[in-house]
């Protein structure tokens, strides 16, 4: 199962200074299948203190500055990525830099909405351009569709879906500013996996659950975290948090759809008649 990422030469991670993106890099490099190269980005590195104690227990972690809201910074940002993976070009994006402005009818504004979308869906298609010679540099050294190859990963989340029915939870993510920005990005990665289709270019959104960050608060479901650990010691035959489902869904369990947008959904929630069910979505 692992070794998708040991294939995987150069992967970059937007907003790795602390949360989802943080743990996607410590589980990388603590979980015995780290890629060649992986390029964890702040908005401020010199205030990443535990982003800084990794790279400096792993020389191939490779620090650089980011704000994924301004064009300079994302264009030295490529800059500075071409000079490190070089002519072996740049294998995984993972562009999970986001945030959640929440605003419900009666305190919406226009500049919330801007904010939001600025952030989590205009963002990753700017990063994802920027970083497009690279990922087509690697692209072109194999064949198939995965992060072996090239892939443009986008975290997304269940919140940004229009059909979904949250019953009695309705009320409650009414966050006009961040699921629209969601939905966006969503139909972002569809557009993208079908312009690089051709180019032998996964792009795929990724809804990671919810999981216990500064953005996602202290309420997760223990539920949440059981089922996780059980899927990830079944398929990696280790524990790992709850962010060993992003290494498990990488590394084998999701067949790429060609030019059709994937979404991979797997979390617990309440249904209708208060029990636990869980849920895979595909579409």
């Amino acid at each position: 199962m692992a070794h998708a990422f040991k294939n995987c030469s150069n992967l970059m991670v937007t907003g790795a200074s602390r949360g989802l993106g943080l743990q996607i890099v410590e589980s990388l490099v603590t979980g015995g299948f780290s890629p060649g190269k992986i390029i964890a980005t702040a908005r401020n590195p010199d205030g990443a203190k535990e982003l800084q104690m990794l790279a400096e227990e792993h020389q191939n972690i490779h620090i650089i500055k980011l704000d994924v809201t301004c064009q300079e910074s994302i264009e030295r940002a490529a800059s500075e990525v071409e000079q490190l993976v070089q002519e072996a070009g740049l294998n995984c994006l993972i562009n999970n830099a986001g945030i959640n402005v929440v605003a419900n009818l009666e305190t919406v504004t226009a500049d919330k909405m801007l904010e939001n979308f600025h952030t989590n869906s205009v963002a990753p298609l700017m990063i994802t351009k920027a970083m497009l010679p690279l990922l087509k540099r690697a692209a072109a050294k194999g064949t198939g569709m995965g992060i072996h190859r090239a892939a443009v990963i986008n975290m997304t989340s269940l919140l940004g879906s229009v059909e979904l029915y949250w019953g009695d939870r309705a009320d409650t993510f009414k966050w006009y500013p961040y699921r629209t920005s969601k939905s966006a990005l969503n139909m972002v990665t569809r557009c993208l996996a079908v312009d690089l289709e051709a180019d032998g270019i996964l792009c795929m959104a990724l809804h990671p659950g919810w999981v216990r960050t500064d953005m996602g608060g202290p309420e997760v479901s223990p539920f949440f975290y059981l089922f996780i650990t059980a899927i990830c010691y079944k398929l990696l035959k280790r524990e790992i948090d709850s962010c060993g489902l992003l290494i498990v869904l990488f590394t084998g369990t999701i067949e790429p759809r060609g030019k059709h947008f994937l979404c991979v959904v797997c979390d617990w929630w309440f249904d209708r008649k208060g029990s636990w069910v869980i849920s895979s979505l595909y579409w």
